[in-house]
């Protein structure tokens, strides 16, 4: 096993992976998803998608003014609706938003598609990379960030085929990790 990685013995019964070879990011805000997936991406020249970049698409209208207008439940409707469609493509990196797993039906659609890599930090480390909480609805305050994570850790867990340390990693470092790990596997 790679250092600073594991495959997470405790999720019951994977489902099969269907053909499609998808690699999706999990974590909490600021974690690197996204800047993950475009370096990644540029490295071995693969395509890479962000749900919440997919779901302001579909929807014509961002996720902050989603979850005024229309409330949280219906934003976590669009961003399954949008995790969907990735059915239809291959070998995509895609950025999954923050709170991806806090629909069941997601981590299902994600083990169906291909494997989960949870980027494993500290709040601290989160709070320093978001640049502008207004686009962040679900960021209240920094206690309310707190229980947020503390709510979802073990659901990134659950989710997760590989967990990712990126305590005190460059977003450079935590790339050429993923990228040794997923390389080892095949998965890349």
């Amino acid at each position: 096993m790679a250092e600073g990685t594991l495959e997470d013995p405790s999720v019951p019964d994977r489902v099969e992976k269907r053909g499609r070879d998808h690699i999706f990011f999990v974590g909490f805000h600021g974690a690197g998803k996204s800047t993950l997936a475009r370096n990644l991406g540029g490295m071995f020249n693969r395509r890479y998608v962000d749900t919440d970049r997919l779901v302001e698409r579909r929807a014509g209208m961002s996720v902050a003014m989603i979850f005024e207008s229309q409330g949280e439940a219906r934003f976590r409707e669009f961003e399954t609706a949008a995790l969907a469609s990735l059915r239809v493509e291959r070998s995509l990196l895609v950025s999954c938003g923050g709170g991806i797993v806090e629909t069941p039906r997601n981590i299902t659609l994600m083990r169906e598609m291909g494997y989960c890599v949870y980027l494993d930090g500290d709040l601290d480390d989160s709070l320093r990379q978001i640049r502008r909480s207004d686009t962040r609805p679900d960021l209240v305050s920094e206690s309310h960030a707190a229980r947020l994570l503390e709510r979802r850790r073990p659901l990134y867990r659950r989710a997760a085929d590989y967990v990712v340390d990126i305590r005190g990693k460059s977003f450079t470092e935590v790339s050429y990790a993923v990228a040794e790990l997923l390389l080892e596997r095949g998965l890349l």
